[in-house]
């Protein structure tokens, strides 16, 4: 969500802060802001809009020590005087995450003089330490956390101290060493390219970054000695690949994707976990929008290769109502970033309650892998688009890998098979833009489905509502008649997948009731059969290459993640960066 940078070193901070905020951009933001350090005097800028708008006012800032920081507002609107960072007395500060208890705060210290200038939660950091600053800034860093209750990542400068400090508490912070000058960002993202090495900050720990070092405590204010890990990034990461968008450049990859995920399954031992989820004697899995729909999938994948029972969980309901678990079993906690707050935490709960915890996460230094007892990797690589595609593709290789207990090689044969099909499906532009125009002019879109072809409606509506803005519904194409027929007419269309050859005559009926009340259908499937009869009756038809329909989830979510790519176009809307959404959640 928000995001946070520092730099401190021999160059200009301006313009380190101003490139590390670029790169945090894909997180999802609603204002920017800059504060610097120089002469003994603090400089800001900040702005609501686009880290762009920050452009014509850099050259107020000078020095080389500065914070800066992306927001997305949880507390009070966005616009100039809510962004970050915020000042008071000799501080600056950046904050991530929510600050529980600041209401009560700002009223204790407003009755001490304090005068308040925004509607966040964040302000009150930088008026505890003004109050509590007797020259040591580390001890009066320490003393205003003590006073918090929530979750945060706190970046500071101070006109007395010729660096930054650091802290977090459940938020994420990670340290950089560079050649130039050393870094804080809340996202290894932000680091590419700059830091040769880092260390992610343990829950208490204060670090103090100067241009000569950084030293880190804990939080009695001991030193400590944490490590810093190799930074290993690719060139080809970095940007858009040629394409228009980052969405298009990784939805091409996801083909990729599913082959790097089987290698690394097999190699990293991860086909052990089959064992362990045969003797389980429940499998609970866990996630947050895209996530959670994967393991729904994940439900009908595991639940056919073992015998105990398996279930799906919302992360933000699971965390307060938590499904039972004993010792025998398995928690799958599903998280792209490894970030997500409700998704951790629910884990934390489940794993608390006795549950082995399997982690399937895109990023193996994130927060979820450091207590998990096991973790299965999605080798999507950096994944920029606010809304997820070749991770998701990825979360369903990792599932296909740990539904093969008896026959892993070959589950791996059939997924590279599918690899080369879901490139076939990406090159079949010209069917999603067919579909996305269909889906640009009508007033909603409904997603239908049965069986596998359920879960992949769900997310297939959640993409197309994330990045276009159009409305859109996922359910089982048996519910239609069961409420959602009666807002069927010639301005809604209904995107019917038929993917499973034992349920397509079920199907069939679904697209016979709405074509009977005017309503617009686009079919989108594997038989050739089906095409061929319903082609000419309907709006838009795609034929995807055959599958197996316990595989065709791969290809018709690829589709599915075309058409939303380009009904965004098509709408004028930025499909990597859809508004109000963040990419990595890091707040309840």
């Amino acid at each position: 969500m928000c995001g946070i940078v520092g730099y401190a070193g021999g160059k200009s901070a301006a313009g380190e802060l101003f490139e590390g905020l670029k790169k945090l951009e894909y997180r999802g933001y609603d204002s920017a802001g800059i504060s610097t350090l120089g002469g003994g005097s603090i400089f800001t800028i900040k702005k609501s809009g686009r880290v762009e708008g920050l452009a014509p006012r850099m050259g107020e800032l000078e020095g080389c020590v500065g914070i800066g920081h992306t927001r997305w507002a949880t507390h009070g609107e966005a616009n100039d005087v809510n962004a970050h960072p915020h000042i008071y007395g000799s501080f600056s500060i950046v904050h991530n995450g929510i600050i529980e208890n600041y209401a009560e705060l700002k009223a204790e210290l407003s009755a001490e003089g304090h005068v308040f200038f925004s509607h966040t939660d964040s302000e009150v950091i930088a008026h505890l330490l003004d109050y509590y600053y007797k020259g040591n800034f580390a001890e009066a860093l320490s003393l205003a956390c003590s006073r918090l209750k929530g979750c945060w990542a706190i970046a500071a400068l101070c006109k007395q101290f010729q660096g930054f400090t650091v802290t977090r508490h459940g938020s994420p912070a990670i340290l950089g060493e560079g050649e130039d000058g050393f870094f804080v960002a809340s996202d290894m993202y932000a680091l590419m390219g700059r830091a040769r090495s880092y260390c992610i900050l343990a829950d208490g720990d204060i670090a103090l970054v100067t241009p000569r070092g950084i030293s880190i405590y804990d939080g009695q204010l001991q030193p400590v000695a944490r490590n810093f890990s190799p930074l290993e990034w690719e060139e080809e990461e970095v940007g858009t690949g040629g394409c228009p968008h980052y969405m298009l450049k990784e939805i091409r990859q996801n083909a990729r994707t599913v082959r790097a995920t089987c290698r690394a399954f097999a190699s990293s031992g991860c086909g052990g976990q089959c064992s362990r989820l045969k003797e389980a004697d429940k499998i609970v899995l866990v996630g947050c929008g895209t996530a959670y729909n994967a393991a729904l999938a994940a439900v009908r994948l595991l639940g056919g290769a073992y015998e105990c029972p398996v279930s799906a969980h919302i992360a933000s309901e699971a965390r307060y109502d938590p499904p039972r678990v004993t010792q025998k079993s398995v928690c799958i906690a599903v998280s792209q970033s490894g970030e997500t707050a409700d998704t951790i935490m629910a884990a934390k709960i489940l794993k608390d309650g006795g549950a082995y915890l399997i982690a399937v996460t895109n990023v193996g230094y994130s927060a979820i892998t450091r207590f998990a007892d096991k973790v299965v990797p999605v080798c999507a690589g950096a994944e920029v688009c606010v809304a997820a595609t070749k991770s998701y593709i990825g979360q369903l290789a990792c599932f296909h890998m740990l539904a093969a207990p008896c026959a892993p090689r070959v589950r791996c044969g059939a997924l590279m098979k599918i690899a080369d099909d879901i490139e076939r499906v990406v090159s079949d532009g010209v069917y999603a833009a067919n579909i996305a125009s269909l889906c640009v002019k009508s007033r909603a879109v409904f997603f239908l489905g049965r069986g596998a072809d359920v879960d992949v409606a769900v997310e297939g509506s959640l993409k197309l509502k994330e990045v276009s803005y159009i409305f859109s519904d996922g359910y089982p194409a048996g519910e239609l008649k069961h409420g959602t027929l009666a807002l069927i007419d010639e301005s809604v269309l209904s995107v019917v997948l038929i993917c499973d050859e034992s349920l397509c005559e079920k199907s069939k009926t679904a697209v016979e009731q709405i074509l009977s009340r005017k309503g617009k259908v686009a079919v989108i499937t594997t038989l050739p059969h089906i095409y061929a009869e319903l082609s000419a009756r309907v709006s838009a038809a795609w034929l995807l290459p055959c599958a197996p329909s316990h595989l065709a989830h791969f290809l018709s979510a690829t589709a599915l993640q075309l058409i939303a790519y380009h009904a965004a176009v098509m709408a004028g809307r930025d499909p990597d960066k859809p508004r109000n959404l963040a990419k990595s959640v890091t707040v309840e």
